[in-house]
């Protein structure tokens, strides 16, 4: 077995203490918590020893960090508009990075940082760990079924994915500041944009409604957002697609809309979100992370799908589980892999700059009101 990568976690806010540090925990086989970026630490032993009862080393400062050569792995855990800064400074002192989402502020930040990896031999990894959410696991599994398959869809027409909440006030913390890559497309857009992208590849334009539309806060720091990308036909491709992306902060609902997939033969329709977020707050032990209950979504988010049968008349109505629970432990496995073995991240950092170009040309749409062509690759 080889010897556990020595992380540095920078930020113990509710993305470090949440999405990282107990999975960092939960594999010592693959990591050891060697340390944590906190400036200013109430108690002794800071947020980590309150929360989960040890004690890693406490850095005031990225610098002082980025100095110990023992550390192998750093992880950016910080508000957006310091992502690009802290993890260009980690690759050139010779760590591995790992950066929350968005990668960067803009497309140039992300190649910079892209080349830089490559340069120094380094693995530059996106956290992008959405694409293991259990419904979205789930609906992977929909979208691949056979024809023979009394659930199948027939070709995909339209997909609507929303990330929706009521939450009518803001939240006082750095994200309703009018700060680089602040706002909602960049914060939830970042998840469900991956997500479309891994399902369907690059789309031919995209048009973009972004706004803030509660009218509180600063009004660039936008609160709502409505994405159409379209998708034209082609070899693979036999009806134009468009793939519809939506948050919005006023939506009273509950369980809140996740999912409708609208195919030629059937629809797919599913509320409620991901469980594995609610059970990181909760958990009393990063070891149950590792239990078959964590991220097990309950039956009564199970999806639905109806399908048109062969007289194009009678309609079927059935239930389309998630039988899997979510697993956000397999990209820090796969990131275990990449930086050991060198094996192929499951989030190619190309990827994670496609994202940003959405976000662009989004709100280049949203701001001129037009539809913006994506140019190839």
């Amino acid at each position: 077995m080889s010897r556990a990568i020595q992380t540095c976690v920078v930020g113990v806010g509710l993305a470090g203490l949440t999405f990282h540090v107990p999975f960092i925990l939960a594999l010592p086989q693959l990591f050891t918590l060697h340390s944590v970026v906190e400036r200013n630490p109430k108690t002794d032993g800071g947020k980590v020893k309150k929360r989960f009862g040890v004690s890693p080393k406490i850095y005031s400062s990225l610098e002082n960090a980025l100095d110990d050569p023992e550390i192998e792995l750093v992880i950016v855990a910080t508000p957006n508009d310091t992502h690009f800064e802290f993890a260009k400074a980690a690759l050139e002192a010779g760590k591995h990075v790992l950066v929350d989402k968005p990668v960067a502020e803009s497309v140039s930040q992300a190649q910079q940082l892209g080349q830089l990896a490559i340069s120094k031999g380094l693995v530059l990894y996106a956290y992008q760990n959405r694409r293991w959410d259990s419904d979205f696991l789930s609906l992977k599994g929909l979208l691949c079924l056979p024809e023979s398959h009394p659930s199948y869809m027939g070709a995909i027409l339209e997909f609507e994915s929303h990330f929706d909440r009521y939450r009518p006030n803001l939240k006082g913390t750095w994200k309703d500041k009018p700060l680089p890559a602040a706002g909602a497309l960049y914060d939830l857009g970042s998840h469900l944009i991956d997500q479309a992208l891994t399902l369907f590849g690059r789309p031919n334009a995209v048009t973009a409604f972004v706004q803030n539309i509660r009218g509180v806060g600063h009004p660039d720091v936008d609160d709502s957002f409505t994405l159409n990308l379209h998708y034209e036909r082609g070899p693979d491709r036999s009806y134009q697609l468009t793939v519809i992306l939506r948050s919005h902060p006023l939506s009273v609902k509950s369980p809140q809309l996740r999912f409708v997939v609208r195919g030629t033969r059937g629809t797919y329709t599913k509320h409620g979100l991901d469980t594995q977020e609610e059970h990181l707050k909760m958990i009393s032990s990063p070891r149950a992370i590792l239990r078959e209950e964590f991220g097990r979504e309950p039956e009564y988010l199970n999806g639905k799908v109806e399908n048109i049968l062969a007289d194009n008349e009678t309609i079927t109505k059935t239930i389309w589980p998630t039988p899997d629970a979510g697993g956000y432990v397999e990209l820090f496995q796969n990131l275990g892999s990449a930086i050991r073995t060198g094996a192929m991240p499951s989030v190619k950092w190309t990827e994670a700059t496609a994202v940003l170009e959405i976000i662009e040309l989004a709100l280049q749409s949203s701001k001129n009101r037009v539809t913006m062509p994506v140019p190839a690759m």
